[in-house]
């Protein structure tokens, strides 16, 4: 295969993933969603709104709900991961922005919380908490419950994302050392009416889970609660631009899960066998630490163990990506790899195998010009696999 037509299939998947990343842009969406006649009916009887943000997609979330109020919000207050805030954010009145850590959380963390709390502390009579809540809020935002310290939680988050947990078992853990998780905030609200968005990066779409429950539900409240948009909302955008192009496209039926290498491996080989032209899917995949990891992330894990299966096939190229625009603990998104990358990761004097035993794929995917750098993105729905077997 030319490097000419490589390059226009390598161009198409980066086109794909900007109308998937579109499809679910947290100020859009947020912005839409407050357009609806029953929750604008609802915020037309109080005397104003006060947004509390916090996820990875707070900052464009936030935005969202100042593009639809303008003036009718009193305050706000966004938490975000370091570098995910806008700068347009900032000029916003009466707005306040904590910018705190993930995937482990630190003191950063702990101040965020206690500002959170003392927020709703001060909601006033005729004053409609508005909560925006999505994906990394679970690390960015907390309370400790009593004899829980800093460096237990912080251990904790280690731990099970060295042993590749799954999302659901991290948040349950979570849930058990904090006094907001789990819907305790909620309770906080002693019954007031209040308005919950959400953009979600787990199975089922489950508000109970969504930044390990920070706006769950408890019996008897009185919050209003909407999920704005899921992967489902990208995997959808990224068929509907195939199918125009006149590609056979094959969505997957469900969100994938388990052990990245393995995934990587198995998108290959269906790639390879050209049943499809298209394959696309959302979930989030988990990797096994070693006690000393290299650089990378699960979707660079993922992309590099595809390279692997994919060497030496022409017309195949496979995209890997996080949707809020980083992987792990790196500024990459992910990678875009194709059946020349294994040969480029060698003659860059590197050993594809050995990286993937290091967890390093990072290092390789950079040798071989792979990786992707998108920025953050203002959204956070998991992660996307896009795979393209064909000459374009």
């Amino acid at each position: 295969m030319s490097n000419s037509l490589q390059s226009r299939s390598r161009a198409l998947l980066l086109e794909w993933l900007s109308l998937a990343l579109r499809a679910v842009d947290g100020r859009a969406r947020v912005s839409a969603a407050l357009a609806a006649p029953d929750i604008a009916a609802m915020i037309g009887g109080h005397r104003g709104v006060v947004v509390l943000a916090a996820g990875k997609a707070a900052s464009r979330m936030t935005l969202g709900a100042y593009d639809a109020l303008g003036p009718r919000i009193l305050r706000a207050l966004v938490i975000t991961r370091a570098g995910h805030a806008d700068a347009e954010l900032r000029e916003c009145r009466n707005c306040s922005v904590i910018e705190a850590a993930h995937p482990v959380p630190d003191e950063r963390s702990l101040a965020a919380g206690a500002r959170l709390t003392a927020e709703v502390e001060r909601l006033a009579p005729g004053e409609l908490p508005l909560l925006l809540v999505s994906g990394g809020a679970s690390s960015l935002v907390e309370v400790l419950a009593p004899g829980v310290a800093l460096e237990e939680l912080a251990a904790l988050n280690r731990e099970l994302l060295a042993a590749g947990a799954a999302i659901e078992a991290i948040n349950v853990r979570r849930r058990k050392v904090s006094l907001i998780k789990g819907g305790a905030l909620i309770e906080r609200f002693g019954g007031k009416a209040a308005l919950a968005l959400f953009i979600s990066d787990v199975p089922h779409d489950d508000p109970a889970v969504i930044g390990s429950g920070l706006a769950g539900p408890v019996p008897g409240d009185r919050v209003r609660r909407r999920v704005i948009a899921g992967i489902d909302d990208a995997v959808d955008a990224v068929r509907a631009a195939a199918s125009a192009a006149g590609c056979r496209v094959r969505a997957g039926a469900a969100r994938f899960a388990g052990d990245a290498a393995t995934l990587g491996a198995c998108f290959a080989t269906e790639l390879a066998a050209r049943d499809t032209e298209v394959l696309v899917s959302g979930g989030e995949s988990t990797v096994c630490l070693p006690r000393e990891p290299g650089r990378g992330g699960r979707n660079q894990h993922l992309a590099l163990a595809a390279a692997r299966a994919l060497r030496g096939g022409a017309g195949l190229t496979l995209l890997a990506v996080g949707t809020d625009g980083t992987d792990g603990s790196t500024d990459d998104a992910g990678a875009l790899v194709d059946g020349g990358t294994w040969q480029r990761i060698a003659d860059a004097g590197y050993d594809g195998d050995d990286c993937l035993v290091r967890a390093d794929a990072g290092t390789a995917l950079e040798a071989a010009g792979d990786l992707v750098h998108t920025g953050a993105t203002g959204t956070n729905v998991g992660d996307l696999v896009i795979g393209l077997a064909r000459v374009v």
